[in-house]
């Protein structure tokens, strides 16, 4: 018996031929095109912003549409801004006052003098900032009161807008503060 043999596998590259000669191709004011463009990019430019404008006047309100971006029934509120001004309050317990720091928060009390002793409280400055605790002077104990009752008590100083500051000159001229921590 007798074998044929393979035939021998096809090649896996193309044989190469030969790229015929021929003459470059040459474009003509391929050189000067950049040149041109930046000396003429402003009415490019100009071009290019009169496009946007007449898409944007295009895509813009109808008859139908209220104009965007303009309030039509209230005007918007101006921000007011608040003038804090420094107010010293003369606190009836000094043992409470030595309780508070500079950047406290406190809400003001004022209670009515009353012979009995009772009497109606009402807040006179809710959440104020504490700006200074004063030390009292050498000597004087912080929570020395005089004959009357009135002017004794600890100092602090405290930040409040200028309508609440004289609050609070009325309801210390006319009864006792305490406070409270908020």
């Amino acid at each position: 018996m007798s074998f044929a043999p393979f035939p021998p596998p096809p090649p896996l590259v193309p044989a190469p031929c030969e790229v015929p000669r021929f003459d470059p191709v040459r474009v003509r004011g391929g050189r000067y095109r950049l040149g041109r463009f930046l000396r003429h990019r402003r009415r490019a430019l100009a071009a290019g912003l009169v496009v946007t404008a007449a898409a944007l006047v295009a895509a813009g309100p109808r008859d139908t549409d209220r104009a965007r971006g303009h309030p039509t029934a209230r005007p918007v509120p101006r921000h007011t801004t608040v003038e804090l001004v420094s107010a010293p309050v003369r606190i009836a317990d000094g043992a409470t006052v030595r309780l508070l720091r500079p950047g406290d928060r406190v809400d003001v009390i004022a209670a009515a003098r009353t012979p009995t002793g009772g009497g109606d409280a009402r807040v006179v400055a809710h959440g104020v900032r504490v700006v200074e605790v004063p030390k009292p002077p050498a000597g004087m104990p912080d929570d020395a009161v005089d004959g009357e009752g009135g002017g004794g008590g600890a100092l602090i100083v405290v930040a409040v807008p200028r309508t609440t500051a004289v609050d609070l000159a009325g309801a210390g001229a006319g009864a006792r503060l305490a406070v409270t921590l908020c």
